[in-house]
Order: structure tokens, then C-alpha cells, then sequence
């Protein structure tokens, strides 16, 4: 990616949170939006299901994001449910197993919603723990 396409998604991402800070925020479900590996939000919740001490120091972590965050028994289901997102904006309700900051996984059920703005495709994530981590 190069960096002009790393602003835009930026900028775009960063327009999208805003608009939609209070559902975010306010939900009582983790929730996060993902563009990129790089432009992705998400609520105090979120982080704190995976170990984080807040959203900043999850989103902070740039490695792909699979890898860093979703167990290998769930990556498939994940990505493919996020490409029907952005290239047929098709919403989804799949079984996501995380993977926390300390390597444990948190079972969940994760609601995928497509979201577009200024032309950059991407998704809103609901997650709802199925067991407790």
C-alpha cells in the first residue's frame, strides 16, 4: 500500500468513527471497524476482550491483522465473510474464535456489516463473547 492510499484510508476511517462515535462508544457490545490492517477503531470493549489496556494500544498493532488477532480455526470464515462485505455488501452473522494479546481465545459471535465512505469499502463489527474469556 502506498502511502497516499495510507491517508486516504486514514482520513476515510477516521470520518466514519466520528459519524459513528456515539454507536461505537456507546454500545455494550465490543465492536470495531476494519479498512486495513493499518485504519481500523474500536471501543474500549473490544480491547478489552482481547487484553488490551485500550482501543489506541490494539490499534497500534500493524502486523496482519489474522495473525495478530483471530485464531487459525477462524481465519478463513473472518476474511471471507469481510471480502462478501466490501465487494457485495453482504452483511453476516459467523462464529469467531479471537485470539487475546496473551494468546488466549475468546469465542464469539461477530456480526459484520458493510460500511462505505468516499469510496473506501469497509466493515462494522459487532462481537458478543460467547463464553467468558
Amino acid at each position: 500500500m502506498t502511502s497516499e492510499a495510507g491517508g486516504e484510508h486514514a482520513k476515510a476511517l477516521a470520518v466514519v468513527a466520528e459519524q459513528l462515535g456515539d454507536v461505537i462508544e456507546g454500545s455494550e457490545q465490543s465492536v470495531y471497524i476494519y479498512l486495513d490492517d493499518v485504519s481500523k477503531v474500536c471501543n474500549r470493549n473490544f480491547a478489552a476482550l482481547l487484553g488490551y489496556k485500550s482501543p489506541k494500544e490494539w490499534a497500534a498493532v500493524k502486523e496482519n491483522f489474522p495473525d495478530a488477532f483471530v485464531s487459525k480455526k477462524s481465519q478463513r470464515t473472518l476474511i471471507a465473510a469481510y471480502q462478501s462485505a466490501v465487494t457485495r455488501f453482504v452483511g453476516s452473522t459467523i462464529k469467531v474464535t479471537w485470539k487475546g494479546k496473551d494468546g488466549k481465545e475468546v469465542e464469539t459471535t461477530t456480526i459484520l456489516v458493510p460500511i462505505v465512505y468516499g469510496g473506501h469499502a469497509m466493515a462494522l463489527h459487532f462481537i458478543e463473547a460467547t463464553k467468558k474469556p
